[in-house]
């Protein structure tokens, strides 16, 4: 049985289709490789492959894998930053690839990003009041306004009002993280896409961080797209957590469901990755085989299977779809659950 998103487990239990916020269906995001000296194209990049997703009101859906699989692509192709291939995108039931220039501005207010990048992202000549007001401008909010709304903003991500006279260069990097949030949340939108927003910290300053994505997400009820490559830190945050290898989503649950009962390959890999808690005692590894294949060229049929364990000659003929396991716990693989060897004696 193919996995219905539409009923698929929100936080709080709901089955409601109208409690989607963000829905994509067979959402694609190719990119042209060029070569030459006329820059005519020989390949496609399929960064982004046939997605279907539901986000719905108030969760925060983790989205995980390795560097490269197409997560901040995903993130990014969902708010319309960057224009989809092919596919349908709703927010909050608005047909957002039918929106023009003005209508798309319109709904900048409700859907924000919080980039990776906090030093390329924010423009240093500006002074942080400007950065952060920028989007109250844009939308014709008036001075007096903007400079309270800014200020107040500033303070409720954790910095002082003197920080708004500052410039980018003069605060750390957990600071400046703080002030992209700031960015994005000064808008008071409904939809949050943060982008690897932790990965550049210290893990104390990673967690001051996360603590306050989630004050903020229960204050301003905000829903959010978590981008990660680490599962502990995804699975702390998150209500529900989608795996992403090469452009496509192979496993999609809760996040209790997705630690306990891991029904993918590739999750199980990842899982087995995190550190051991317990310092000492013997931690064993799932150590995948070859490297992950080019997006220009991938693999027929299941795109793991050169690197899966437990591949059949099925694998290679037919692609398995998102298929419901139970519990709204969707995975890709035509042997899910199959516990997949470890490898002995690796030290955590």
């Amino acid at each position: 049985m193919t996995l219905d998103l539409s009923t698929a487990s929100a936080p709080d239990s709901r089955a409601d289709p109208a409690d989607v916020l963000v829905k994509a269906r067979g959402l694609k995001k190719h990119f042209p490789v060029r070569k030459g000296i006329f820059k005519r194209q020989v390949a496609t990049l399929q960064a982004v492959d046939g997605v279907d997703l539901d986000i719905f009101r108030g969760e925060t859906l983790g989205l995980v894998g390795e560097s490269g699989c197409g997560k901040s692509t995903l993130g990014r192709t969902l708010l319309r930053i960057l224009e989809p291939t092919e596919g349908e995108i709703e927010f909050d039931g608005i047909d957002v690839n039918r929106l023009g220039a003005r209508g798309l501005k319109a709904q900048r207010k409700h859907m924000q990003i919080v980039f990776q990048d906090s030093v390329g992202s924010l423009d240093p000549r500006m002074k942080v009041k400007d950065l952060v007001g920028e989007g109250l401008a844009i939308h014709g909010i008036e001075r007096k306004r903007r400079n309270h709304l800014v200020l107040e903003t500033l303070e409720r991500v954790g910095l002082s009002a003197e920080s708004a006279e500052r410039y980018p260069h003069m605060f750390s990097g957990g600071q400046r993280q703080r002030i992209g949030l700031a960015r994005a949340l000064v808008l008071r939108p409904k939809f949050i896409v943060a982008d690897e927003p932790v990965s550049a910290l210290d893990v104390s300053i990673q967690s001051q961080v996360l603590n306050l994505l989630v004050e903020l997400k229960r204050e301003f009820n905000l829903t959010y797209l978590f981008v990660a490559h680490d599962l502990a830190v995804v699975g702390y945050i998150s209500d529900r957590i989608a795996v992403m290898y090469l452009g496509k989503i192979v496993e999609l649950a809760t996040s209790d469901d997705l630690f306990a009962r891991p029904l993918h390959p590739y999750t199980q890999a990842l899982l087995s990755a995190n550190p051991e808690p317990i310092p000492g005692r013997k931690h064993q590894r799932i150590v995948l085989r070859g490297d992950v294949p080019s997006p220009i060229d991938p693999p027929s049929g299941c795109r793991f299977r050169t690197r899966c364990p437990i591949a059949q000659p099925i694998c290679a003929e037919v692609e398995p779809l998102l298929e419901d396991h139970g519990r709204s716990h969707g995975a890709a693989c035509h042997f899910a659950g199959t516990k997949i060897p470890e490898t002995p004696s690796v030290l955590a």
